[in-house]
């Protein structure tokens, strides 16, 4: 039996979590804005390091959700089932959002600025594990991939976590490689960021009605 049995998800609900990750990605937010604008200032190298450090924050935030998701599921698969319901009440609301509000790219204008790459690095990961939305995206969004009736369902959440921050990482790498053109797009060209809010909007109000509307196991 291959050791990853019951950890990696099967291929339709990897398929799912991956086009997930592909759209939250690409919409901008805190980590995207740090990025480019850690760019812009310092140059790729820095950019290169905020980015790091986000992704080792995306890290810890996936090994507590992990550690703390796998206690209440050992503790009551109902009240697990209820974080479900609540997870896809938020992925909702978050759908909703981008279509009212649209996304967040901020970028401050400031001269080119000399910072050391271990602040720099500790710049990154402090925004992302300090972010409550990201607190509560990981402990809401990573259930809906998990069959709570798996008994590695522990292993899957992690594997899911870094399964993410391993798709994200050379995207945003080359996002960062980019940044005065990817800057550009998004700030020039308003209906490609509302095109990029309407796809948030749609995948994970899909996800939120498609959990909502499933029977109970």
């Amino acid at each position: 039996m291959s050791p990853f049995a019951g950890i990696v998800p099967a291929p339709e609900v990897l398929a799912a979590y991956t086009l997930a990750c592909f759209v939250l990605f690409i919409t901008p937010g805190p980590d995207m804005s740090l990025f480019l604008a850690k760019t812009i200032a310092g140059g790729r190298r820095a950019g290169l390091l905020a980015m790091l450090g986000a992704m080792t924050g995306c890290c810890i935030h996936t090994l507590l959700a992990a550690i703390g998701l796998s206690a209440l599921l050992a503790a009551s698969a109902t009240a697990f089932a209820v974080l479900k319901l609540v997870g896809a009440a938020y992925l909702l609301w978050l759908a909703v959002d981008a279509i009212r509000n649209g996304s967040a790219l901020r970028l401050r204008e400031t001269g080119r600025q000399e910072v050391s790459a271990w602040r720099t690095f500790l710049l990154g990961f402090g925004v992302n594990l300090t972010n409550p939305k990201i607190v509560l995206f990981f402990v809401t969004f990573l259930p809906q991939f998990v069959d709570p009736r798996n008994a590695n369902a522990a292993g899957q959440l992690v594997f899911l976590g870094l399964y993410f921050v391993a798709f994200s990482t050379p995207l945003a790498a080359i996002l960062v490689l980019g940044a005065e053109r990817t800057i550009a797009i998004l700030t020039r060209h308003p209906r490609a960021m509302r095109a990029i809010d309407y796809a948030f909007a749609g995948v994970f109000g899909a996800f939120a009605l498609r959990i909502a509307t499933m029977p109970g196991r």
